[in-house]
């Protein structure tokens, strides 16, 4: 297996910028003159509600080293081990927060908890959400397991998790469906939501150096295209400079956490300079987060990432507003959990998890979410 170079690099960061991390002091806010909706967050506030989101996260893990409160436990597991990777720790330091992480890991690559043909959606009931969360949760663990064996379980786990992404994007579907995937392995339909996780998953495995053919990222870009709100036109360009992304192709009204989905997924994809990521970045800018958003915690991880990416106004809007919307949400033991609607249901742990993604971008240790 060869790596890529740059992306080695970026991982061979992570253990130096892991330690100036721990030296986060305590949390301080300012206000901007009198007016208090104006709250600025010091980077000492968004330090410690991610430590402390951690040591939730720790807490909730079981013997068996599973971290989840509402079942899908693989695929929580694998959340919860992106969610402190990205705030800098490592499975392979021996601190309380690197053996929950290494425990973390093993569950997740335990041989039971994928099928045959290599799937991690059917043991916990996560479906193909589930299988692209940990599959990205593996490429981005590649080569940084805390024992060589865990290394090879993860590479082993991982490419065949890949062979299913790559089998259930060829199933045969309609022409504005192909190229993206749905719940099962075998569905012959697409939605934007699942195939974000599948796609930043072969990008990822992609710069691992691991076998992903190009036309099968080529392919769900063009899936991403017909998701778009706006028709465009034969020479890639939006009729509306100002649009975003749906759920489904055919739609013309785009949502908040589907156009921050895609947004990311085009900029994970090297998609920089395309006129869908500025026409989603405006729309963003136009259309921010609010707390009663639908599906509030899976957007604004999103969100977070693709407009700190997109940088500029774009970036400074983002880095100011997602602390304001998460930071006093947070509860007393660490953790932060929905006030209403599905994410409620899905538990603590989910919400945590997305949330430290969220707070983290500036910390820039995954390299998935690295320019």
């Amino acid at each position: 297996m060869k790596m890529n170079a740059n992306k080695v690099n970026r991982r061979q960061c992570l253990g130096g910028m892991a330690a100036l991390f721990s030296s986060a002091s305590l949390p301080v806010k300012i206000a901007s003159g009198q007016d208090v909706s104006s709250t600025l967050y010091l980077k000492d506030d968004i330090d410690r509600a991610v430590e402390s989101g951690a040591e939730y996260l720790i807490r909730t893990q079981r013997p068996d080293g599973a971290i989840a409160d509402r079942g899908h436990e693989v695929a929580m597991s694998a959340l919860s081990v992106m969610a402190m990777a990205a705030i800098g720790t490592q499975p392979s330091v021996d601190t309380a927060r690197g053996r929950a992480m290494q425990s973390a890991i093993d569950f997740v690559t335990d041989p039971s908890h994928q099928s045959m043909e290599g799937y991690f959606g059917g043991r916990d009931g996560s479906r193909m959400y589930g299988h692209g969360i940990v599959t990205l949760m593996l490429t981005e663990m590649l080569g940084m397991g805390a024992t060589l064996d865990q290394n090879v379980r993860i590479h082993d786990s991982l490419v065949d998790a890949i062979k299913v992404i790559l089998a259930a994007q060829k199933v045969s579907k309609p022409e504005k469906l192909r190229g993206g995937w749905r719940y099962t392995p075998d569905s012959r339909d697409s939605d934007l939501s699942v195939s974000i996780w599948q796609l930043m998953s072969l990008r990822s495995a992609k710069n691992d150096g691991l076998d992903v053919p190009g036309a099968a990222i080529d392919q769900a870009l063009d899936y991403l295209r017909f998701s778009y709100a706006s028709p465009i036109d034969r020479q890639g360009k939006p009729r509306d400079p100002v649009s975003g992304f749906t759920y489904t192709p055919g739609t013309y009204h785009p949502s908040f956490t589907m156009t921050a989905a895609g947004l990311l997924a085009m900029q994970v994809c090297g998609q920089y300079d395309s006129p869908l990521v500025k026409g989603a970045s405006e729309w963003l800018l136009q259309n921010p987060p609010k707390p009663n958003e639908r599906f509030f915690y899976y957007g604004v991880y999103y969100y977070a990432q693709g407009m700190h990416q997109a940088g500029g106004k774009y970036a400074e809007k983002a880095d100011k507003l997602v602390p304001e919307l998460l930071l006093d949400s947070q509860r007393g033991d660490g953790s932060w959990i929905a006030k209403s609607g599905e994410e409620r249901n899905i538990g603590s742990v989910y919400a945590t998890a997305l949330t430290m993604l969220s707070l983290s971008v500036r910390y820039h240790y995954l390299p998935i979410y690295q320019r």
